[in-house]
């Protein structure tokens, strides 16, 4: 006898959701309300227990499948029918298997693509940490994969011996596609047999030796190719010192005319061998063309002032101190500017809307994305109902997301859904810029540097902390009275912060 595990209710309006991770595989045994897996909807996330006790005898809902509600996921074999499948049994099981299907080295599970995240559709392989033949643990990293605003890491669903790789590095695959296939230990045997023709293959060159991560970026960075470095490494693994080996014979040899790329100008043979042709990231070229994108579909525009910081950083200096020691977290400017954002996107609407189609949506609530730079390009964060948060609040998703964002562990989801956007060029050291929007939104305020300048404060000359502040818009919807607006009333909180106090 069988009991059916089925997608339980999801909430209110919540008709589907995403399988986003299997804790257990077929063959594993189970306990009443053992987690099962995680179903990912656009809301929250929803963990499925087991309803008896048994053994998980087949997954029918495989990881990244949409599934509608009461939709059936797997079967549990209660322990009574267990009986067949137990390990004494499993090696003839699996020899029999393997005896069929040689190949495949007998029980195996497919590696597939796991959730991208919404609108993303596809993904490019850009390391495997496992060649074939290897041993995995479950949940071991097997590869990373590269999409236009995140690195995705993929593990292991089971133990094993990783048997196939059926997407090798710098393959594109879409959001279902198969990277993999990891049979069980019986499936060693077999590996063990195709092991000298892959070792005969990396000896001249072949892919089967895995390379040291450091190492292939230090390729990619130097332009070379993996022929052209020999490894020390075990198995001939290239190794980061290798590559610096490579790259100082090369700078010391004479650069050969044919074998630099094709100028799109007449260029010296000596300026050819100080070149350097790095393909750019897929993130890099989202940027990109995103970028142009929104200089194409938007009426952009920029509106500047200026604004006196004495008043912000008398308090912020003032109360630093306590703030921390009573929130743990140290009281930046950007909680400043974040409230003041808040506060006048309130009274200038437009600025926190998005044009869809011929309607223009207003957003009641504030998703402020906080732009960062990293070094694998530029992300935006988003610090989801800022209007809500209190400075503290603020100050510590302001942290956590930016940590996030600097170690390449932002989700999908977290870089989602924003309604305004905060960018700080002050950080270095910009004194003035125009920032470009970050489509669909229709406004992005610009931070800069805080500089020292003499200014006329009741007719006489004070040397005052000056900012400048830009705001880009986009004409379609925001006129420049309301830019100019909004410019203003975030000048006034900043200038004057009990405003912020007294909703002023």
């Amino acid at each position: 006898m069988t009991t059916e595990v089925r997608v339980p209710t999801l909430g209110e309006s919540v008709t589907e959701a995403t399988v986003a991770t299997w804790f257990k595989k077929p063959g594993d045994t189970v306990s009443v309300d053992e987690m099962l897996c995680e179903l990912e909807t656009d809301k929250v996330t929803v963990e499925v227990p087991s309803p008896v006790a048994g053994k998980l005898a087949d997954i029918v809902a495989q990881e990244g499948e949409t599934v509608g509600v009461d939709a059936l996921l797997a079967n549990i074999a209660e322990a009574g029918e267990a009986g067949p499948e137990t390990p004494e049994e499993r090696p003839s099981e699996k020899a029999e298997k393997a005896a069929e299907a040689p190949k495949s080295g007998g029980k195996s599970v497919d590696v597939m693509v796991p959730t991208l995240g919404e609108s993303v559709s596809e993904a490019t392989v850009s390391t495997w940490f496992k060649k074939v033949g290897d041993s995995v643990a479950q949940d071991e990293m097997l590869c990373e994969l590269e999409t236009d605003k995140v690195s995705v890491e993929v593990p292991s669903p089971a133990a094993g011996v990783l048997s196939e790789i059926v997407a090798p590095e710098g393959t594109t695959v879409d959001a279902s596609a198969k990277l993999a296939v990891i049979g069980d230990s019986a499936g060693a045997a077999a590996s063990s047999e195709e092991a000298p023709a892959k070792e005969e293959t990396a000896s001249k060159g072949g892919k089967d030796v895995e390379d040291a991560p450091s190492a292939k970026k230090a390729m990619a960075e130097a332009g070379i190719s993996r022929d052209q470095v020999s490894g020390s490494g075990r198995d001939g693994r290239v190794m980061k010192e290798d590559v610096a080996k490579a790259v100082a014979a090369a700078a010391s040899a004479p650069a050969p005319a044919a074998t630099a790329p094709a100028p799109r100008a007449p260029v010296s043979a000596d300026d050819a061998s100080r070149e350097e042709r790095v393909k750019m990231t897929r993130l890099r070229q989202t940027i990109a063309r995103r970028l142009k994108d929104a200089q194409n579909a938007a009426a952009i525009l920029t509106t500047y002032n200026e604004v006196d910081m004495t008043e912000t950083m008398a308090l912020r200096k003032e109360y630093k101190e306590l703030f921390e020691k009573k929130h743990g977290v140290k009281l930046g400017f950007m909680s400043f500017f974040t409230k003041a954002c808040c506060h006048a996107l309130k009274e200038v609407p437009e600025v926190n809307a998005e044009i869809d189609g011929t309607d223009i949506v207003y957003k009641n609530f504030v998703h402020m994305g906080i732009a960062a730079g990293t070094p694998q390009g530029l992300v935006v964060p988003v610090i989801r109902d800022a209007d809500q948060m209190s400075f503290a609040e603020i100050e510590k998703a302001i942290g956590e997301k930016g940590k996030r964002a600097r170690d390449g562990k932002l989700s999908m989801a977290e870089m989602q859904g924003g309604t305004f956007t905060i960018s700080n060029g002050g950080v270095y050291g910009s004194l003035m810029s125009s920032p470009i929007l970050n489509p669909p939104q229709s406004g992005i305020l610009g931070m800069h540097k805080i500089q020292d300048r003499p200014m006329v404060v009741n007719g006489e000359i004070k040397i005052r902390p000056m900012m400048y502040l830009a705001l880009s818009y986009d004409h379609r919807i925001v006129d420049g009275k309301g830019a100019v607006t909004f410019l203003v009333r975030v000048k006034e909180a900043l200038e004057d912060p009990r405003r912020l106090l007294m909703d002023l």
